[in-house]
This record gives C-alpha cells, structure tokens and sequence, in this order.
C-alpha cells in the first residue's frame, strides 16, 4: 500500500510505512519514524528522533518531540503535547549553552506502550512510560509513570480506576476483573502484558 500525503504537509522523513495518511499541514521531519497505517491530522508535528508504531492515530494539532516513543495501535487524541526536557531554559541564552551541547544532558525519554490512549489537550511530562492500555482522560497533565490498563485523569493526573483494553471502564482491578461489554478476562488481559506467558 502507498502512502497518502496531503499537497500541504511537509513530510522530510522517508521512514514512513505503507497504508499510513498524512493530512493537510503536518509536518514530519526528517530522522522522525512513522510505522503502517498510521494516520495523522491536520497540523501535527513530530519532531526528528521520535518513533511512532504500527496502526497509531494522531489526531489534529499533535506535538510529538524528540525521545518519545508510541508502540502500536495507539490513540493520541487532538492537540495532545508531549515534552522531552524535564527542566527547559532556551539553549541560546548564555547559561544554558553548556548544557544543550549534548543530548544526554537535557533529552529525557518517554513511552507509549501498546494500545494506550491520550486524550485530548492532555499533557505528558517527559521521562515517564504509560503502560499498555492505559487511558489519560482529556485535559490531563501526566507527571509520573503510569500502570497497566490505568484511567488517568485530573491535575495532576491521578490513577482513578481501571479499564479494559476495549477501554471500558471496569468496576476493579484489571487483573481481577471480567469485562462486561467485551468479555476479555482478567487472565488475557495479563496475558496480553507478558510475551513469555504469550508463548505457553
């Protein structure tokens, strides 16, 4: 399958997989990874260095940086913003030049595990994993790491419940609860978190 780039996006990167969607005004630099079948709205940006999956969907307005990284078959919900610098100074002012000489010092990584959603005009503080599955309720500032299937929501963001990988909202843990609407069961959910359980 090609790839379908709108007439206004400046796509630099040549890492973008079959069957993805590029739309109007998006801009992909060049180093940045997109997997297949990725889409990605209108007036996203995803800096060079960041790597994103397999089956993801980007919605509008989107700021992806440098050291982030989205496994497979997530939702990143309209003007979502991830960061990379846990303490930012502009690298032009005098103090700070030393310091942004070298990535190491500054660059801070975050990932997105598999099937995790972002909602929209929420915030991801750099450093930080989301586990698989989790879901950040909209508005939310995420400072922290966060667990397995966990529903994120507030300032800061703050574990509330759980949720299935259907992202129904479950009435326990996820590693003791059925869902009601999907049927997965707590043991497949922990299978799904497991690749060695996965292979027995």
């Amino acid at each position: 399958m090609s790839v379908r780039i709108h007439p206004t996006a400046l796509v630099e990167s040549d890492e973008v997989g079959s069957g993805s969607s590029i739309w109007a005004f998006v801009h992909v630099m060049k180093g940045a990874q997109l997997g297949s079948n990725v889409n990605v709205g209108d007036h996203a940006f995803i800096e060079a260095g960041a790597i994103v999956g397999n089956n993801v969907t980007i919605k509008n307005q989107v700021l992806i940086w440098e050291g982030v990284q989205i496994e497979d078959n997530c939702f990143i919900g309209p003007r979502a913003t991830f960061t990379n610098d846990r303490n930012p100074r502009s690298p032009r002012m005098p103090i700070s030049k030393e310091r942004y000489r070298d990535k190491v010092n500054w660059l801070a990584r975050t990932i997105v595990r598999e099937g995790s959603s972002i909602g929209a005009a929420a915030t991801i503080c750099p450093g930080i994993e989301l586990g698989a599955y989790c879901m950040i309720a909209a508005g939310a500032v995420v400072t922290g790491n966060v667990p397995p299937f966990a529903l994120m929501m507030g300032v800061p963001a703050k574990h509330v419940a759980d949720v299935c990988a259907c992202g129904q909202r479950l009435p326990g843990r996820y590693d003791e609860t059925d869902c009601k609407y999907c049927g997965t069961t707590a043991a497949e959910r922990l299978m799904s978190l497991s690749p060695a359980l996965k292979n027995h």
